[in-house]
C-alpha cells in the first residue's frame, strides 16, 4: 500500500494521477492486481474526501521492492510534486471475499495461529438501498476504533466512497484487533446488521502481517515504536 500526500494546493495532480497511473500499472508485469484509491478525511470510511491524499494498492505473488510495484514513472511523478509518501508492505495470511469478483490475495485460510502485529483490510460494495443504513453507523464505529487499546492507525480508502469503500486498520497484536472487532458494542452491532440486513453486494476481509513500513504522513511516522 502506497499512501501519498500532495503539498497544499497541488491535490488536483493527485486526482489526475488516478487516471494517468492506470497505464503504467496495467503494463507492469510485476503485479497482477492494483487499485487506485482516494482517501477519507478522518482515517476511516468517510464521505468527505481528503483531496491531498491518495493511495495505490499493488499486489504481487513475489516479495519485491516497492519500486518494482510502482515503476519509475510513478516514482518520478511523486518526486516531481514533492509528495510525502508512506509505504506499507503486507503479507496476506487470512481472509475471505472478493474485489471486483476476483480473489485478488489468493485463497487464504479463515484463521491461522499468528498472533503478532496485524493489519486488516475491510472493503465493501454497498447495495444502493442500504447506503443510508451503512453511513448511519460509520461515525460511531470509527470513534470506537480510534479509542480501542492496541490501535495504531487506520486509512479510509475507496474507489467511489459513497458505495465502494474500504478501511485499512493496523493493530499492535491480533488480540487487540479481535477485542475491538468482537467486544466493542457498536462494531459488534454493525457486524450483526450487515449480515441480517444484507448491506453488501460484495465484500472482502483480509488480515496481513506488516512486513515493512517506511515514510510518514503529515510529518508523522504512525508506526514509530509500535511495530
Amino acid at each position: 500500500m502506497h499512501v501519498v500526500r500532495y503539498p497544499k494546493y497541488l491535490g488536483f495532480f493527485g486526482m489526475l494521477s488516478m487516471a494517468i497511473f492506470r497505464i503504467p500499472l496495467f503494463l507492469n508485469r510485476s503485479i497482477h492486481f492494483y487499485k487506485l484509491l482516494g482517501c477519507g478525511k478522518n482515517g476511516s470510511f468517510d464521505l468527505q474526501p481528503d483531496w491531498r491524499q491518495w493511495a495505490v494498492l499493488t499486489i504481487s505473488n513475489n516479495v519485491q521492492e516497492s519500486r518494482q510495484h510502482t515503476g519509475k514513472f510513478i516514482e518520478w511523478w511523486w518526486r516531481l510534486f514533492n509528495c510525502e509518501l508512506l509505504q506499507i508492505k503486507l503479507q496476506p495470511i487470512e481472509g475471505h471475499g472478493t474485489w471486483d469478483d476476483k480473489i485478488c490475495f489468493g485463497h487464504l485460510p479463515l484463521k491461522t495461529d499468528y498472533e503478532g502485529p496485524i493489519a486488516v483490510l475491510t472493503r465493501a460494495t454497498i447495495h444502493t438501498k442500504k447506503i443510508r443504513r451503512f453511513w448511519q453507523h460509520v461515525d460511531a464505529v470509527s470513534a470506537e476504533m480510534k479509542q480501542a487499546p492496541g490501535f495504531i492507525t487506520s486509512l479510509g480508502i475507496g474507489e467511489m466512497p459513497l458505495f465502494r469503500a474500504a478501511t485499512l486498520s493496523i493493530w499492535e497484536t491480533k488480540a487487540h484487533m479481535r477485542s475491538f472487532a468482537y467486544a466493542q458494542p457498536f462494531h459488534k452491532e454493525v457486524i450483526v446488521k450487515t449480515r441480517k440486513e444484507n448491506w453488501y453486494s460484495e465484500d472482502m476481509f483480509v488480515r496481513f502481517i506488516p512486513l515493512q513500513v517506511s515514510g510518514t504522513l503529515q510529518g508523522i511516522d504512525p508506526f514509530k515504536g509500535k511495530l
